[in-house]
């Protein structure tokens, strides 16, 4: 996400390399660069004039320390509007309110709200709350339905509801069955429509009013560009939004709309959709979001996914095979890729890497097919080969080939890039970063 709005302010940089100091002549032309850059990336065009505005009158009054660049200056002004457009500190959910807590998802048909509930009551049953979801979408008998099928996948109650009844009706019933039941959190899913109309802003203004929600959650797709300013300020008027969900961040690489539905909604970003899985929800930090926007990464949000998925047990047998330079198998090359995995793939991993680190590995995707390929391959071979893969002679990857229903080539594959990840074990045994993102080029499959 946002790659042509991170490569563009890295030319700004540039372009005042040669600099002795910040002008108001090189700041116009700077901010012209920026100003292009943000149009490009689809940000609303009275967003960027405000944004451009504050950026000028910082900057010129900005006292620039002797040990930056102009372009350094400039960026660091830049990085702090950012954040600040964004709405400058994370913002926690609300729960000052007699439970259970009420949060109601609104927003057009194909945003996501559906998935993203089951997502929202995922993080909220980690973070120890008894959390019910109900759907009020009658009009989509599917929504009920994959509500209930998530709802069971993240291991929340699901409230159940039909098509022939009133959305009022099935959110009191909802919200009395859960005060009965002790919840502390009941997620309202709500019917989207394929566009704005009178009866939809109706129905869920009567809703609001029926539930009395302490978070009103507008979710809204971040590929929608211009189109989302617009869908923000139109649900603005009807509700009194407390927060925004952006979904499908991890698709846009413009990003716009993060950009500019803080600003028009007045309502801050509190949620991320990062990935399509379950787990795909951050909590939206502005100035980490502005750091990654700037090709600086995001490290803290890399170790905090870390934490939460990492098995810290397994971590520390292979950090001890990983210090001593022996005993790296395909065992664990294939608890490598599943704790990779975990972490949104590779793609992810390097989403958040600063921008150099990740121009190291040269642009590395994972490829999620292959990945199931060689776990396959591996799952086909014998504890002895698993562990003592150079043993592994022309018969052997015969037989593990059929029963993995792969090819001895792809066989020959696996065995190689797992001794280029061999290698990139010892790099990092000698504390070798970039040798060891330089490695991964031919450490995992579908990089490139």
């Amino acid at each position: 996400m946002f790659d042509n709005l991170t490569q563009r302010l890295g030319r700004v940089v540039k372009q005042l390399r040669g600099e002795a100091r910040l002008t108001e002549t090189n700041i116009q032309d700077a901010l012209r660069e920026v100003r292009l850059a943000l149009l490009e990336a689809d940000v609303a065009l009275p967003v960027v004039k405000d944004f451009i505005t504050a950026v000028r009158a910082k900057a010129l009054g900005a006292e620039v320390a002797s040990s930056l660049t102009p372009g350094q200056a400039l960026i660091g002004v830049v990085h702090r509007e950012l954040a600040a457009l964004m709405g400058g500190a994370a913002v926690p959910l609300d729960f000052a309110t007699q439970p259970p807590a009420v949060m109601l998802l609104a927003g057009l048909q194909g945003v996501g709200k559906t998935t993203t509930a089951a997502k929202l009551a995922r993080l909220l049953r980690d973070g120890k709350k008894k959390v019910l979801v109900v759907s009020t979408d009658v009009y989509r008998p599917a929504a009920i339905e994959q509500l209930r099928t998530l709802a069971a996948q993240v291991n929340v109650d699901w409230f159940p509801s039909t098509t022939d009844q009133k959305p009022v009706a099935i959110a009191t019933a909802a919200l009395d069955w859960a005060r009965r039941h002790y919840h502390d959190v009941v997620i309202v899913d709500t019917a989207g429509r394929l566009a704005i109309d009178e009866t939809m802003m109706r129905e869920i203004s009567d809703l609001h009013a029926a539930v009395r929600p302490i978070e009103t959650l507008f979710v809204v797709d971040a590929m929608q560009g211009q189109d989302a300013v617009n869908t923000a300020r139109a649900f603005r008027d009807a509700l009194p939004l407390t927060g925004v969900i952006l979904t499908k961040l991890d698709g846009d690489a413009r990003g716009g709309a993060a950009l500019s539905v803080r600003h028009v909604t007045g309502a801050p970003i509190k949620f991320v959709g990062v990935a399509e899985k379950i787990e795909g929800l951050e909590v939206f930090h502005p100035e980490r979001m502005a750091s990654r926007i700037l090709g600086m990464g995001d490290v803290l949000s890399l170790i905090e996914e870390a934490h939460r998925t990492v098995d810290v047990e397994e971590a520390q047998k292979l950090a001890k095979k990983v210090k001593s330079g022996k005993g790296f198998d395909l065992e664990d090359f294939k608890a490598q890729i599943g704790q990779m995995r975990k972490m949104g793939g590779l793609s992810g991993f390097m989403d958040k890497l600063p921008a150099d680190l990740a121009r190291a590995a040269q642009g590395a995707t994972m490829n999620e097919q292959k990945i199931a390929r060689i776990e396959g391959i591996i799952n086909s071979m014998t504890a002895g080969e698993r562990t003592r893969p150079e043993i592994l002679k022309a018969s052997r990857k015969r037989r593990v080939a059929a029963g993995a229903g792969a090819t001895v080539q792809e066989v020959n594959q696996l065995l190689a890039q797992f001794e280029q990840t061999q290698k990139m074990m010892k790099m990092v045994a000698k504390g070798g970063m970039q040798k060891m993102l330089r490695g991964m080029k031919g450490a995992f499959p579908g990089m490139r």
